[in-house]
């Protein structure tokens, strides 16, 4: 125990001095497998588990491992990650699940999504900008990693409800416009990934071994994921990296500095960590062998023999249930073929031996059992302690930093997302608010859509900015929000513009009416005309029209001709005759 008490002060201290000086690096891992509407897929959840202690054993400050996510709990985590990456300088996405990519938009699935229609991607999916917005404010690195190029189920039985509308297989090649941002995909774009035989994908078992390597640039580092990729899938599949980064080496975890004779000295239990916790992955006697040929004394070297006592002892139990069960085999065979007596009391004497031993070999196995499962208990009680103490302290830091952001800062220091304006315009558009071109530039346009979207919707979104707030109230509406506007010769009908057709004599005028052809413009007409035609200045016609509608008069007000009533309907639309039948009885 007291070995213990000092590993757990260690590691609390070398956590503490560490996120201090050195970056901070934060990641959002989702393993996505329990699907509701098509089959499970099998590797997602333990992908997602190696990724997630893969980053935690290379350091990262904090790492949010998410399973079997529905859409709106999705949308919560990257809400959520948005503030996680704020004060961050490396910030990481990691997802392995079903995607799709429609109208060259890609889209990652949650485990609760139906996608009958191709529009219903807006609704139950997440778009790949969306998570771009959730890394944006991290100041350094942001990367994204989808291992989501599977064979979609989805898109085979989804009905188009445009037949121009494209439904690709894998996902699409994208160019992120942020700097230093890069995504990378388990296969390259328009091509499927495999999920391999074993517990875990080919990309992300060949992920993990070179992207958290120290110093080395993720550009190469992603580029040995290729090439064991490649080989592993006998060339069948191709992972590949979108996006750009300068001419510095940017790497997941910094290099490793060699120390001065005078400063602070490198921590030697990190190595020895990482390779403990490596064979305890494995979990055989080769393995626990190896490690302490490397590491023969400490305390991860006493865990180490404790677990290596654990299989030694299951190994012995079994060999002894083995013996046992021969020694009652031969027992029974030589009372079976009438032996001597003393031949089956000698069979029956070492049957009974060798079931005693298996019998303390069992109890043996279970005292092993249980000592290694304490120490490893153990262990991770002083690391999660070191963790929660770390967390404790970084929640004080991040609310003292929020009651000084609370004070009200300088409209200039407000900063406008390219990408969020880019999403929001695309939102926008889809609910049938026109904002121009979608450029990301949250111009007089954009901010014009939205306050029309407030209007129809009832909402008071604030127009000034693209948000995330507003991204996802537009993203929220799942048909037309905005009233379809027509141009001049059309007609809105549904949401379809249809072009006005007069009838014989009868032309379209600048107000979209149909009047007859070679009438009097309005200022040369005939007095009397004028005052015949002309509209009620006030509301009491139509409130008379509408009452004769109610008792049933509506039509003896048009006056005696036949058939007026039905001709004042097809030359001007129903408001219009509604307020000429309120004048004089004649048409």
């Amino acid at each position: 125990m007291g070995a213990l008490r000092w590993f757990s002060l260690f590691f609390f201290i070398w956590l503490t001095c560490g996120s201090a000086q050195a970056e901070r690096r934060v990641a959002l891992v989702i393993g996505n497998s329990a699907y509701e509407k098509v089959a499970r897929l099998g590797n997602p959840s333990s992908d997602a588990a190696l990724v997630a202690e893969t980053l935690k054993a290379a350091g990262f400050d904090l790492v949010d491992l998410r399973h079997d996510l529905k859409v709106a709990d999705m949308r919560r985590a990257l809400r959520d990650f948005i503030e996680q990456s704020r004060d961050a300088e490396v910030a990481v996405v990691y997802y392995a699940g079903h995607g799709i990519e429609v109208d060259g938009v890609n889209y990652l699935v949650p485990i609760d999504a139906v996608l009958e229609r191709d529009t219903d991607i807006y609704d139950e999916a997440m778009s790949l900008d969306r998570v771009l917005v959730a890394i944006e404010p991290a100041k350094k690195l942001r990367l994204v990693v989808l291992d989501a190029c599977r064979d979609s189920p989805f898109s085979k039985v989804m009905k188009r409800t445009l037949a121009s509308r494209a439904i690709g297989r894998g996902l699409a090649k994208v160019e992120p416009s942020g700097p230093n941002t890069l995504i990378a995909f388990a296969s390259k774009a328009g091509s499927t990934a495999l999920d391999g035989d074993g517990k875990n994908s080919p990309f992300t078992a060949a992920m993990v071994h070179h992207v958290t390597k120290p110093g080395l640039d993720l550009r190469k580092a992603f580029g040995y994921v290729r090439d064991e990729v490649l080989k592993s899938t006998a060339n069948r599949q191709e992972p590949y990296l979108y996006g750009s980064l300068g001419g510095d080496d940017l790497s997941l975890v910094p290099a490793v500095a060699a120390p001065s004779p005078t400063g602070p000295q490198a921590d030697p239990q990190t190595a020895i960590r990482r390779d403990y916790e490596l064979a305890l992955q494995i979990g055989t006697r080769d393995g626990w062998e190896a490690f302490l040929s490397q590491y023969p004394d400490g305390f991860y070297a006493n865990l180490a023999r404790a677990h290596a006592k654990k299989i030694a002892a299951e190994e012995a139990r079994a060999a002894a249930a083995e013996k046992a069960r021969l020694a009652e085999q031969e027992r029974v065979r030589l009372a079976a073929e009438g032996a001597r007596q003393f031949e089956i009391e000698k069979a029956a004497a070492a049957a009974k031996a060798a079931e005693e031993a298996r019998i303390a070999a069992e109890k043996v196995k279970q005292v092993e059992q249980d000592k290694a499962a304490a120490a490893e208990r153990a262990r991770l009680t002083a690391q999660e302690n070191a963790a929660r103490e770390l967390a404790t302290r970084e929640n004080a830091s991040r609310e003292k930093n929020q009651q000084v952001a609370a004070l009200p800062p300088p409209v200039e220091t407000e900063q406008i997302s390219a990408d969020t304006a880019r999403a929001l315009q695309a939102e926008l558009r889809r609910v049938g608010c026109n904002v121009g071109v979608v450029d990301g530039v949250w111009g007089e346009p954009s901010q014009k859509a939205l306050d029309l979207f407030n209007k129809h919707a009832g909402m008071k979104l604030n127009v000034s900015v693209a948000t995330t707030d507003a991204l996802d109230a537009v993203r929220n509406k799942g048909g037309r929000i905005c009233p379809l506007t027509c141009e001049n010769g059309y007609r809105a009908e549904g949401d379809r513009c249809t072009k006005i057709t007069c009838r014989k004599g009868y032309v379209l005028n600048d107000e979209n009416e149909c009047e007859k052809k070679g009438a009097l413009p309005e200022a040369k007409k005939k007095p009397e005309l004028q005052h015949r035609e002309a509209r009620p200045s006030s509301s009491s016609a139509v409130t008379r029209a509408d009452a004769a509608l109610s008792n049933g008069t509506y039509q003896k007000c048009m006056g005696p001709i036949t058939g007026c009533y039905a001709r004042a309907i097809q030359q001007m639309d129903p408001q219009r005759a509604k307020i000429w039948c309120s004048r004089q009885p004649t048409c």
